[in-house]
């Protein structure tokens, strides 16, 4: 049954209501058929843009703004399906950072300590990796960007809106897990640019 599969009940009457009032229109049809054939086969995971990608790969010429209106008319709406992503990968031969914070040390001010992680959130696009930076000091956000894919700039970018908001000064403890990220060539240079101390551990130990 249609509404098993993502589609409701009253929505799929719709669209059967729909498509029997339009009798001379065999394209329109087809049309919303193949939207509802390309939701069913991605599960319906698909927000408008990568529906529209999808339709016109199939052959139908239409927009983003046409996509929405026929997602809408099909009564087809997007999933949010939960799954895992890994998002450190330190199976790297990458040099690492010296774990300093080992020595017990106190956060006593503001811009002394940051800590950094990559998570992944979903959005009507699909899945974006997010990648944080924190000030151990106050628990706050002081810097991040979105990417649709997790390369060194993901955390690069999100470093550099923590240095130009927060104008840290040389000597901050900039802490994050052991992935090949943070590890790059692209992150390094930046710490050392800025005269930042770069350290490795988990980073639940810190936050926790």
């Amino acid at each position: 049954m249609s509404w098993l599969l993502g589609v409701s009940r009253s929505a799929y009457y719709d669209y059967e209501q729909r498509c029997s009032n339009r009798p001379d229109d065999l394209h329109h049809r087809q049309v919303l058929d193949a939207v509802l054939d390309i939701a069913k086969s991605c599960d319906y995971t698909y927000g408008s843009r990568r529906m529209k990608r999808a339709m016109n790969a199939s052959g139908y010429p239409v927009g983003r703004w046409k996509t929405r209106k026929l997602m809408r008319e099909a009564g087809v709406t997007v999933r949010h399906r939960k799954k895992y992503k890994v998002t450190t990968d330190s199976n790297h031969q990458l040099p690492v950072f010296e774990n300093q914070l080992n020595r017990q040390f106190t956060v006593t001010r503001p811009d002394q300590i940051y800590v950094c992680d990559i998570t992944y959130i979903w959005t009507q696009e699909g899945w974006l990796y997010l990648a944080v930076v924190i000030d151990l000091f106050s628990r706050k956000v002081v810097g991040w960007s979105m990417s649709s894919r997790m390369k060194a700039n993901l955390v690069c970018d999100a470093l550099r809106m923590a240095i130009w908001l927060r104008r840290p000064e040389p000597g901050l403890i900039v802490h994050s897990d052991r992935g090949s990220q943070y590890a790059s060539k692209a992150y390094r240079r930046l710490l050392k640019a800025h005269g930042f101390v770069g350290q490795y551990e988990s980073f639940g130990k810190l936050l926790g």
